[in-house]
């Protein structure tokens, strides 16, 4: 039973139904073998009627060959040399069989070489063991008994010529058994080339074997690579990408991650931190700044590099992780664990906190209070709050419900969100402005939890960024994306922006640098919107300021996005 393969990964290419390759099946007349051995019969016809027609111009006016009739030598050397370039130029690829092969060109070259026979006047001239080479090749060729068949055609040849010769005067009668010694002579010849042939067969077909099965078996390592659940990729030191598997290709774009193809070019970003890799492989792992934006701009994705082989440089394997895979598969555990957690934290903590506050706050109105004493207990009550929003945010994420995704489209969404957004929080409209150039589109989302995000991006930048901008507003920006086309809701400020050290961690939970804040909000945000197949992204604006750009499932491919 033949294993199936597949077709290699060619550029954007994908692997189709398995089929054998393609040179696995054998040419009709024979393999590359016998075109090599066909080849020297070819090369030896070219150059022998030069050689015995330059040594009958040699040694004339008593020529060694060609002596009884020079002419017809002549002639006989320049149909041989026409028909020996005619098999060699114009015969390959056009014979149905191996038979046909061996009888063609063993006739060929007994009728020639026996025709020169007779113009030297027979046997006797000894160019009859110009026969042995074509006998023993065209041996070699045949399957068998037919190598005995090649060799009867050459001693009949022999026999022929030499009655001819003798009828026609140019040879005698004694000649006969000179013949017949040089008959036995090709049929010894065959013989010996018959088990010859034999072996040979065996080892070309068992080389084409195993040309088949290390065929199979790296179109089979192909085909595990391309089906491969991980994304892999394969760069070479002159930092070209080698082999891309399907998945990988997606992530990084399929129209542009094909082999052969820069990675710089690809995705600058990895090459970046395939370079920081190579000059510190720990650097990484340490910054916790090994990530970078898919190609759809939807997916945040953590590289891992492992060296190929031990030469150097060597190439480099590429494994890219989705972490937004890698929250999904821990969701419910850590949900589970907050939950667990959160109740704890209601019966533990909330009330004892909740007492200290208004201890504080009864304390604060004393009247025999000094002006320290007063800052304390201001101190106490804010510490108070700050642990209540924290208990709260957790709640919050603990009680989360399933999304109940609706049908959404963002330029009326966007409207009411700022009309109850600036007047909750008494702000001038001209401060929170939608950009008039958003291109509106339809999402598929639980709107209550979109609300929750934005409320939460747009009252960091009201509380971060509004009191350093100046006049500049926030702006909220609506559109798809121009290289992918997932549509996408921003929120740009002229604040003073994030620190490239944090701009990697802004998003754990308990981080800030804000005196006041609980360091939960981005995160619940970021946990909200993987619950919706949408992904929270944070970048620098130009000019200053910040852009917090979250990237919604396309909703065309809202099927293929759940499954």
């Amino acid at each position: 039973m033949k294993p199936e393969v597949s077709t290699p990964y060619p550029g954007a290419s994908r692997p189709s139904s398995l089929q054998p390759p393609p040179h696995a099946v054998a040419a009709p007349p024979g393999s590359d073998l016998a075109w090599r051995v066909v080849g020297l019969a070819n090369l030896y016809r070219l150059l022998l009627p030069p050689v015995l027609y330059g040594l009958l111009l040699l040694t004339r006016p008593t020529p060694t060959v060609g002596a009884s009739d020079p002419q017809l030598f002549t002639f006989v050397c320049m149909v041989y040399w026409m028909l020996g370039g005619l098999m060699a130029f114009g015969g390959r690829g056009r014979w149905r069989s191996r038979h046909a092969l061996v009888f063609v060109h063993t006739l060929l070259d007994t009728c020639g070489i026996c025709a020169l026979l007779f113009c030297s006047g027979g046997v006797s001239s000894g160019l009859g063991i110009l026969l042995v080479i074509p006998v023993g090749a065209m041996s070699l060729l045949a399957e068998g008994r037919a190598s005995l068949g090649v060799a009867a055609l050459a001693a009949l040849g022999l026999l022929t010529q030499q009655i001819l010769a003798v009828l026609a005067g140019n040879a005698q009668t004694y000649d006969f058994s000179l013949a017949g010694m040089l008959g036995a002579v090709v049929f010894l010849v065959a013989l010996m080339a018959w088990p010859v042939s034999s072996r040979l067969r065996e080892s070309e077909a068992l080389v084409r074997r195993q040309e088949l099965d290390l065929a199979n078996l790296a179109q089979l390592s192909q085909y595990i690579v391309q089906r491969l659940r991980e994304s892999i990729l394969v760069v070479d030191p002159s930092d070209r990408i080698r082999l891309i598997n399907e998945s990988a290709a997606r992530m990084l774009g399929d129209n542009f991650a094909v082999p052969g193809a820069l990675l710089g070019e690809v995705a600058p970003r990895l090459l970046f931190l395939l370079a920081t890799w190579r000059y510190d492989d720990s650097v990484i792992l340490r910054g916790g700044a090994g990530t970078f934006v898919a190609a759809d701009g939807a997916r945040v994705i953590q590289p891992h590099f492992a060296p190929l082989g031990s030469s150097e440089p060597s190439p480099i394997i590429v494994f890219l992780e989705d972490t937004g895979d890698l929250a999904s598969k821990v969701q419910q555990t850590k949900l589970a664990a907050l939950g667990r957690l959160s109740a704890s934290i209601a019966h533990e903590i909330r009330n004892p906190v909740g007492a200290m506050s208004h201890a504080a706050q009864l304390l604060a109105e004393s009247p025999a209070l000094g002006s320290a004493d007063r800052r304390l207990t201001e101190i106490m009550q804010d510490n108070s709050r700050r642990v209540s929003g924290i208990i709260d945010n957790i709640l919050q994420l603990s009680r989360r419900e399933s999304p109940r995704p609706e049908k959404l489209l963002l330029a009326g969404w966007t409207r009411r969100f700022r009309e109850e957004f600036c007047s909750t929080l008494q702000l001038p409209w001209q401060r929170l402005i939608i950009d008039p150039s958003s291109e509106d589109v339809e999402l598929r989302i639980d709107g209550s939890q979109l609300h929750q995000i934005f409320w939460n991006l747009c009252q960091n930048s009201v509380t971060h960024a509004l009191p350093s901008a100046g006049d500049a507003p926030i702006e909220l920006r609506y559109g798809r994306l121009g290289r992918v086309g997932r549509p996408y809701l921003q929120v740009a400020d002229r604040g003073p922006g994030i620190a490239q050290a944090d701009a990697e961690r802004i998003f754990e939970p308990f981080f800030t640098r804000a005196a006041h804040g609980t360091g939960l909000g981005l995160f619940l945000a970021r946990e909200l919107g993987q619950a919706n197949g949408a992904t929270l992204l944070y970048e620098t604006r130009e000019g200053g300021g910040s852009i917090f750009r979250v990237v919604f499932a396309d909703l065309s491919r809202w099927g293929e996005n759940q499954a």
